[in-house]
């Protein structure tokens, strides 16, 4: 019999040291850290501590996770309360430059609409060139990632040489017709597989800020 063969034997037949339990005691196998054998129920609490360990490292990072975005969360639902108790435009820009400025710790943002009466003199309405028009069309969603050859890059204006990396969040449903653009110096900020839940939602409540009162 082959160690294949012994395998199949014992998970076809589990109640074997069951009705043999002197083996339990008489087997020994190499322990896992050093040469020494040891019986087959010390090796089996082994292999128990290291899964606890295991299962115990894997629970400390889901609740990480989960005060992370707990405090995420808290950020965001501060913004929203921001914004819907903006006046008018020039209000609901300034609350949503801050609380990205100052909450999320985003040193760089820009706000550009294309398609709304945005006031002239207002740097929101800067001009965006048909080439930045037709990429916002293609992205479908929040992207992020490095901030060199960026086609928004120049909504920084003279910061954008210290930009390295972006963010991009389309604003509108079914037709675009803005882009909300987040900046960092720190060329890990925003990187490409990175999650975009939240600036998801973000845009979707600048989305719905700016055409309420546009």
């Amino acid at each position: 019999m082959n160690p294949d063969d012994l395998a199949r034997f014992l998970r076809a037949n589990p109640s074997f040291f069951e009705q043999n339990p002197e083996l339990l005691e008489t087997l020994h196998v190499p322990h896992p850290y050093g040469g020494r054998a040891i019986p087959l129920a010390e090796r089996q609490t082994v292999a128990l501590r290291e899964k606890t360990r295991g299962l115990e490292a894997r629970l400390a990072e889901l609740i990480r996770f989960g005060e992370e975005n707990d405090r995420i969360s808290e950020k965001v639902h501060r913004l929203a309360v921001a914004m819907v108790g903006a006046r008018d435009f020039p209000a609901l820009v300034r609350s949503l430059y801050f609380h990205l400025r100052e909450d999320f710790a985003v040193p760089h943002v820009a706000l550009r609409v294309w398609g709304k009466s945005v006031p002239v003199d207002f740097e929101e309405a800067a001009p965006v060139d048909e080439a930045q028009r037709r990429f916002a069309d293609t992205l479908g969603g929040p992207q992020c990632g490095p901030a060199a050859g960026n086609l928004f890059a120049p909504c920084f204006g003279e910061s954008a040489a210290h930009v390295r990396s972006m963010a991009l969040v389309p604003l509108g449903d079914t037709a675009l017709f803005g882009m909300l653009v987040l900046g960092s110096e720190d060329a890990k900020r925003f990187y490409a597989e990175m999650g975009t839940l939240y600036l998801r939602r973000i845009g979707e409540l600048c989305a719905a800020g700016v055409t309420a009162r546009l």
